[in-house]
């Protein structure tokens, strides 16, 4: 009665039954299979040493056995019991990988240390009561250039490293700096400059026009002369500005005469050779010039250094007309 329970316990749920009886034959097979399972798996722990030798091949003939009972699997509870085997085949090859040892793998530090120590140059292994005539050569020291050779030869085992550059600064950001109360006493100083400026500056422009209308007026009073003593003959432009003797006195002298004739007390008009001419007009006459309509024109000379030296050849001048103060 127990025997019948046992087996109807085991198989229940996997039990189907036809007319010919093929129900009782497919689970007849299961039952065999899972029973060469089991012995597979009791085999594998009584013979656990001999698996794990490395002159012994039962794993292997363990694992070929259960691929072909694994061909007749068809249900879940035999590939259950397939799935357990596998997990005890795995840990019985990862322990026997584990004893393997190879040269391969093995790494002496020691023996690594005297194979660099000779490729960079000393060799304490031969000689070592040898008297070299470099004293520290002979004491085991490296050469000179002992690492310059290690490093040309391990160059050519490494990629150089690409230049590190950020796209957009560094990623390390850091607050912004505040620039109120810089900017606020930055404006404060202008207003300060701006405020002492004016004054200076209006000394300074004072003295300067004064100097420039008094020299203005002591040109002018050197054309009403000349014009005066002989009002029939025009005065020549150039002989009237032009310094023989000096290139800056010249190019003041313009400048004075351009006050004089924007002021509208003198003109400069062409003669009869299409050369420019100078002479003082006359403040009296109100018909010859009225200061509140005259219509003013203004131009610019180009005079170079050049220029000066040729008027004063092409005109013959020897003295200016307008004496150095």
């Amino acid at each position: 009665m127990s025997s019948r329970r046992s087996t109807s316990g085991e198989d229940h749920g996997d039990t189907f039954m036809d007319g010919d009886g093929a129900g009782d034959r497919d689970n007849g097979n299961r039952r065999e299979i899972r029973h060469k399972y089991r012995e597979l798996m009791q085999n594998m722990h009584q013979n656990r040493d001999d698996m794990l030798s490395s002159r012994s091949n039962r794993l292997t003939e363990t694992l070929e056995q259960a691929n072909k009972l694994f061909e007749g699997v068809s249900k879940a509870r035999e590939a259950a019991l397939d799935a357990q085997l596998l997990v005890l085949a795995s840990n019985l090859g990862k322990e026997k990988a584990s004893q393997l040892r190879t040269d391969l793998t093995v790494f002496d530090p020691s023996s690594f240390a005297e194979d660099l120590l000779t490729f960079m140059g000393i060799n304490r292994l031969e000689n070592p009561d040898s008297d070299s005539e470099d004293e520290s050569f002979a004491k085991g020291y490296l050469p000179p250039d002992a690492w310059y050779k290690l490093g040309t030869g391990a160059a050519k085992y490494f990629k150089r490293t690409p230049t590190f550059h950020f796209m957009l600064g560094s990623f390390k950001t850091e607050p912004a700096v505040v620039r109120q109360r810089i900017e606020r006493q930055r404006r404060a100083e202008r207003v300060e400059e701006k405020r002492a400026m004016p004054a200076q500056l209006k000394k300074m422009e004072e003295s300067h026009q004064e100097a420039t209308e008094k020299e203005v007026e002591r040109i002018l009073g050197y054309l009403q002369t000349y014009f005066r003593d002989d009002p029939d003959t025009p005065i020549s432009f150039f002989d009237f500005v032009i310094d023989p003797r000096s290139f800056a006195r010249t190019v003041e002298n313009i400048f004075h005469v351009s006050f004089i004739i924007r002021d509208g007390f003198a003109r400069i008009k062409l003669d009869n050779d299409k050369l420019p001419v100078i002479e003082p007009v006359d403040q009296e006459d109100e018909s010859e010039v009225d200061k509140d309509n005259l219509r003013r024109y203004q131009g610019v000379i180009s005079l170079s250094h050049q220029d000066w030296k040729e008027i004063i050849e092409t005109f013959e001048i020897t003295e200016p007309m307008i004496p150095d103060t």
